[in-house]
């Protein structure tokens, strides 16, 4: 009898782990990372993205979201899509103009006049021919999120391009952002972003710039103690995915994942607007001093950058002008 039970319960422990196994098997596990905080918008964009997907394909998709560089730094992860060792990624333009050359566009200072300038040419024609630049190199362009309105952080006021002359000033790897400041009179130095805040410290570089989001939540009040809402660049992050996984999904849930992202866009702008108006209280609070600035004198400065720079479409820039209107 003893024997019958062992043998009885054998096979259900047998039955239950083939249907576990089975279950797992069934399930499609996206791995999702990004640079930036879990507190920032990109992640709570990309938790959310997560919820709304398993709810639409009825749990058979799960997004794992991967924070702060865990997959690597931004360049690295955009490699990993190619490669097919990273599923997706939301990454700033920084690293992407080594790939795509003209996504170097958007980088441009001053170029969009206000948010819903932005959203009007990224969310349209101009935004898609953008995305689809990334495909031949082994990425698939998913959508336009919000990293936010780039200002600078120094440890001495700027009123003026003057103030900048001579400041080593870290910026992305970016070569638009590099000649920007280049004509600002600043010496920009690229750097990876892992290294900005010891560099800080430790005085290697003066300043950085970025959006409110990026230097509250990365604690840059310790290293630095004015905040210059210049404005200059609005930068976005970019939701892409491995070409080489993509394709490996099932149509149903790839357009899933186009619906998704859609939908999930606008959230994920509404939370990077809230965060930054209220995020710019709380460095007022941290001690950092906010101060605003006529940009007109920054403007003229870098006037002439696009007719400057290699891979620049002047027909596309010219339509983006015109969307100002």
């Amino acid at each position: 009898m003893m024997r019958m039970l062992s043998v009885v319960s054998g096979v259900l422990l047998s039955a239950l782990a083939a249907a576990g196994t089975a279950q797992a098997a069934g399930e499609i596990v996206i791995k999702a990372g990004h640079g930036a905080q879990m507190a920032h918008p990109t992640h709570l964009g990309l938790v959310k993205f997560g919820e709304l997907l398993a709810a639409k394909t009825g749990g058979k998709v799960k997004v794992e979201v991967y924070p702060d560089r865990q997959l690597g730094e931004e360049r690295e992860m955009v490699e990993g899509l190619q490669l097919g060792s990273v599923d997706m990624a939301v990454v700033s333009t920084g690293p992407l103009t080594a790939f795509a050359p003209q996504m170097g566009i958007v980088d441009l200072p001053f170029l969009f006049k206000d948010s819903a300038h932005v959203y009007r040419t990224l969310d349209g024609e101009i935004g898609r021919t953008l995305l689809s630049k990334l495909e031949p190199k082994g990425i698939v362009g998913l959508g336009w999120w919000e990293n936010g309105w780039r200002h600078l952080t120094t440890k001495k006021p700027v009123a003026s391009p003057d103030d900048l002359k001579g400041l080593k000033l870290r910026t992305m790897q970016n070569p638009v952002h590099i000649a920007a400041f280049k004509e600002l009179g600043a010496s920009p130095i690229p750097m990876v972003w892992g290294e900005v805040f010891t560099s800080l410290g430790q005085g290697v570089i003066d300043a950085q710039e970025n959006p409110i989001t990026i230097i509250y939540t990365n604690s840059l009040w310790e290293v630095q103690k004015h905040v210059t809402l210049t404005g200059h660049v609005y930068g976005p992050h970019v939701a892409m995915f491995s070409k080489a996984r993509w394709d490996a999904l099932p149509a149903e849930v790839r357009s899933a994942v186009q619906e998704t992202m859609a939908e999930e866009t606008a959230y994920q702008r509404e939370q990077s607007a809230r965060l930054e108006r209220e995020q710019l209280e709380k460095l007022r609070e941290r001690g950092m001093t906010v101060e605003t600035v006529d940009t007109t004198p920054f403007r003229k400065a870098t006037a002439g950058l696009a007719g400057s720079l290699k891979n620049i479409d002047q027909g596309m820039l010219a339509a983006i002008r015109e969307g100002a209107q």
